[in-house]
């Protein structure tokens, strides 16, 4: 009796959007919603519409995805709109009639701006931008929260590589991506690391790989890189008195000239594991080998572990002082501490580091849940808001201002983005462009055309690659 088709977009919203067509006044025409970031510890790195209007809005809704609705909103409780989205069908050949604007994804903006506006384009569809307001926002706050915290460690990680390092080539690399098995699903992974990606070139997700082709034309070079690593079970498998050969045999299988891998260290005793062993009888074939070691610890407080196996690395393999006077292991060994990582804890890292007199050139960071499952729409207080409607002709303001919460008080008017007169971003009235052009939203959505594609390389550079 009830379908079970995950992508019929009418059931792709909250149950109480059903009964909202008959809410609104009548002579209602145009209503215009928008979305924005109310607030946040970081600035908003805009992604994931391209890929939600490529996957959801470019396929029409058709007279069976009409009567599966009809049928579960029914059995559900709640009246349904079958005339309208009949009329959507027959009229608009099941595309939505709607314009969606927004800013060019991997823009950086601060919070508290429209980064996204839709309005419904035919009259008799007033209700529509608000009925898709669910998947829609949705779309948007969880790869642009992922891009915005990977932006903001991107930039703790640049200036602790300016400080400490001889250049910040290796930027792109220097945070990589673990999230996959800690993700809520698949389509979480592929949003979520494919996000991560506007601003780094490394991640354990593969699925990230396939949504870079899919969805933002990576499908000719690849979009990230990883490298051969070892997990505890590679290494224990060879028992507590095997633990050596284990790492050795990991030397034979992926060392070599321009190679790098990783092997987990801490599966019994990590300063055993750099003193006696990596430092001790391997420390010859970790010299000769001609590639990169980059052992990982695993556990225990990430700031202390992180300084004191870089100091017994520093005793066993020496050092260098590089041109800002800071302590850099030889290329042959680095760390990559991927437990416990979260924008707190990466710069408390960093700081330990370079007060200890070590660069930040000789660590890498793994960052799992705390990049993509450690957030939500209230992580930096996502919204989609109507703003403004037309009744018989007639535009005006609408908005919410409630004295229990100003901070869920909401924007007036059909709304611009602007960089003003001192070079900042700023969100005003549309009636107050002097120029459409100056209007950093733009049209990218159409009754259902999708009227601009970027590629990754593109919403890279934007977001300052």
């Amino acid at each position: 009796m009830y379908t079970s088709n995950l992508n019929n977009l009418i059931l792709n919203s909250d149950s109480y959007k059903t009964s909202h067509w008959v809410q609104y006044p009548r002579g209602s025409e145009y209503l215009s919603s928008y979305i924005e970031a109310r607030k946040g510890d970081y600035d908003v790195v805009f992604f994931g519409l391209q890929a939600f209007i490529k996957e959801y809005l470019s396929t029409p809704i058709t007279h069976q995805d009409i009567d599966e609705a009809e049928t579960v909103i029914q059995a559900h409780g709640l009246t349904f709109n079958r005339a309208g989205w009949e009329l959507l069908v027959d009229k608009h050949g099941g595309y939505l009639p709607l314009r969606i604007e927004a800013i060019p994804e991997g823009s950086v903006v601060p919070a508290s701006n429209v980064v996204c506006q839709i309005i419904n384009t035919d009259p008799e569809f007033y209700w529509l931008p608000s009925y898709i307001e669910t998947a829609l926002l949705r779309a948007i706050w969880y790869p642009s929260t992922v891009a915005s915290v990977s932006h903001y460690c991107k930039g703790i990680i640049r200036q602790a590589l300016e400080k400490s390092a001889d250049n910040t080539e290796s930027l792109i690399f220097r945070l990589h991506d673990f999230g996959s098995r800690g993700a809520s699903s698949q389509e979480s992974v592929a949003l979520g690391s494919l996000a991560h990606l506007v601003n780094f070139a490394g991640t354990d997700s593969m699925t990230a790989l396939v949504a870079a082709s899919r969805w933002y034309h990576m499908d000719k070079e690849i979009a990230a890189f990883s490298i051969p690593a070892a997990e505890h079970s590679t290494m224990t498998a060879w028992g507590r008195d095997g633990e050596t050969a284990a790492f050795a045999n990991m030397i034979e299988q992926f060392g070599g000239v321009g190679k790098s891998f990783s092997v987990v260290s801490d599966s019994y005793d990590l300063w055993n594991a750099i003193d006696n062993i990596w430092g001790g009888s391997l420390k010859d074939d970790v010299k000769n080998m001609g590639g990169t070691l980059v052992i990982r610890p695993d556990s225990g407080d990430p700031a202390k572990v992180v300084r004191e196996a870089l100091e017994r690395l520093a005793v066993k393999f020496g050092t260098t002082i590089n041109s800002k006077g800071y302590k850099v292991l030889p290329d042959y060994v680095r760390i990559i501490q991927g437990d416990g990582i979260s924008p707190q804890s990466l710069s408390k890292i960093i700081d330990v580091v370079l007060n200890a007199g070590f660069s930040a050139d000789n660590i890498t960071f793994g960052m799992g849940g705390g990049l993509l499952q450690q957030v939500n729409r209230d992580t930096m207080s996502w919204a989609m808001k109507a703003s403004a409607i037309s009744i018989d002709g007639v535009w005006k303001d609408i908005y919410k201002d409630p004295v229990t919460s100003r901070s869920k008080r909401s924007k007036r008017g059909r709304l611009a983005l602007i960089k003003n007169s001192k070079g900042n971003i700023d969100t005003i009235k549309a009636d107050n462009l002097t120029s459409a052009a100056d209007n950093l939203l733009r049209d990218v959505y159409i009754d259902g055309k999708l009227l601009i594609e970027d590629n990754l390389t593109t919403i890279r550079e934007r977001a300052g690659w």
